[in-house]
């Protein structure tokens, strides 16, 4: 497996060493020792699997800290626009979005560090998305900005007559107005 730097501090694709033969493929999606003999000292403790049609766009979601969570993201099926918003306030990057195309033919994932809001559209008929996290879900912490924040400005490749949006992440302040405490 590569791990690849982007241009945001922390932020980091993985890129699994994929056989394949006649009879199909295999590749190891997740390896403890290989994370740490690349200094990514990480323990997942919760795992998440989500279905959605076409136009889907789900987030942009965080956890306050100390509830704030470390994410492995990648495609079971189909395909999606992954993105990720640095919202670390001391961060030179702070407010930067990254996208990347994950899909179950590329088998890239991206690791979203602590410190940024995560979100994707589902770009296929259909997607299966499956994460890892390092620490569990709290409710009373979840934070969120608004999809279509126009300081952002995230191309999310869906004509805007075909997003589906759910009711809770339509009421998402934009990113000057959101929950922040990641320093």
């Amino acid at each position: 497996m590569a791990f690849y730097k982007t241009e945001i501090e922390d932020l980091l694709i993985f890129e699994p060493a994929i056989f394949e033969d006649e009879r199909g493929y295999f590749f190891e999606s997740y390896n403890s020792r290989l994370f740490s003999d690349n200094k990514i000292g990480l323990h997942f403790i919760q795992d998440n699997q989500a279905r959605s049609s076409y136009g889907v766009i789900r987030g942009l979601h965080y956890q306050l800290a100390p509830y704030a969570q470390t994410k492995l993201i990648r495609v079971l099926s189909g395909k999606i626009l992954d993105v990720a918003v640095d919202i670390r306030l001391s961060s030179p990057t702070y407010g930067h979005a990254y996208t990347i195309i994950l899909s179950a033919e590329n088998k890239k994932q991206l690791l979203v560090p602590k410190g940024f809001a995560h979100g994707y559209s589902v770009l296929s008929e259909s997607a299966e998305v499956f994460y890892k996290c390092d620490a569990y879900y709290n409710k009373e912490n979840e934070g969120g900005i608004a999809w279509n924040d126009p300081a952002l400005a995230i191309d999310w490749q869906i004509p805007v007559n075909a997003v589906s949006v759910s009711e809770k992440d339509q009421k998402y302040p934009g990113l000057k107005e959101c929950l922040n405490n990641f320093n």
